[in-house]
């Protein structure tokens, strides 16, 4: 028989986040603060399910021990099962990452879209809440009360016959420039307003960077450690459909730790992340 996930102070997630052209992953203490290095390899190139188990693999190798993973994978995800992963390679569609990573390090793991996981560690989960996170690709999700409703804007249409992505992924921003990618994301930022009329957006991913606009009142960047501090929230109490981290822009990792702690309510992860399928001993030494 299994043991059940065991109750402890000491309980330790490993949170993972795959990007198109990195993957990150930090040790997180039962109450999300990082207890080790955050570290970071390449994604590989053809990023097939193998290959980024692999990398996935060495980053954990790197820790001192975990007893669960928390992943936020870049596509759509049910139960542990990729569906899509248009910026990635081939072999994704119905692939069972939760169960893949279980069998290999013997443990617990929930998985989940990745701009649900950043949204979790940033929406204050009151009203409706917006996550779109720029990157290789464009991701989204959003928020009603807390409640996670995972999102595929980028591959919705959007200026002139292309997507959204096709517009503001990594690709367009290299190829269109800076300014003309800022004249876009200020075109989306109004139209995603008029269609969802949310009371709060978040932008998140690594090509926030580049934004040189004023932003609306209602319009706020996240930093891209959220895409691992709201790891730990997949493993919070189902009843509770509040995100563990009150909507705020996060600067850097301290504050971001602060702000973490500070609150007291918890997470839903029904919807966005895997049942609990104890699968072995726990506790992954490197």
């Amino acid at each position: 028989m299994v043991a059940p996930e065991p109750v402890s102070a000491l309980l330790r997630t490993l949170a993972v986040d795959v990007g198109g052209s990195g993957i990150k992953a930090v040790l997180l203490d039962e109450r999300g603060q990082p207890i080790s290095e955050r570290l970071r390899v390449r994604t590989p190139k053809n990023a097939t399910p193998k290959k980024v188990v692999r990398a996935i693999a060495k980053l954990a190798k790197a820790q001192a021990g975990f007893d669960r993973i928390s992943v936020g994978f870049p596509g759509v995800v049910k139960d542990g099962v990729v569906y899509t992963a248009p910026n990635l390679g081939e072999g994704w569609k119905g692939f069972d990452l939760a169960r893949a990573l279980e069998k290999k390090f013997r443990c617990p793991v929930r998985v989940a879209n990745d701009a649900v996981v950043q949204g979790l560690a940033a929406v204050s989960g009151r009203g409706v809440e917006l996550v779109i996170t720029l990157g290789t690709g464009v991701g989204s999700v959003l928020f009603d009360d807390g409640r996670p409703v995972p999102l595929e804007i980028g591959h919705h249409p959007f200026h002139k016959g292309k997507t959204y992505e096709e517009e503001l992924g990594k690709r367009a921003l290299k190829k269109k420039g800076k300014s003309k990618w800022n004249k876009l994301l200020r075109e989306a930022i109004d139209d995603l307003s008029r269609t969802f009329n949310y009371d709060r957006l978040y932008l998140g991913g690594g090509n926030t960077k580049y934004i040189s606009f004023a932003l609306p009142p209602n319009v706020q960047v996240i930093d891209n450690i959220s895409g691992l501090l709201g790891g730990i929230a997949l493993w919070r109490e189902r009843g509770d459909r509040r995100p563990a981290v009150q909507g705020r822009k996060v600067k850097n990792m301290k504050e971001g730790l602060k702000h973490l702690t500070s609150a007291s309510s918890s997470v839903a992860s029904t919807a966005v992340g895997t049942e609990t399928r104890e699968s072995g001993p726990f506790g992954h030494q490197a």
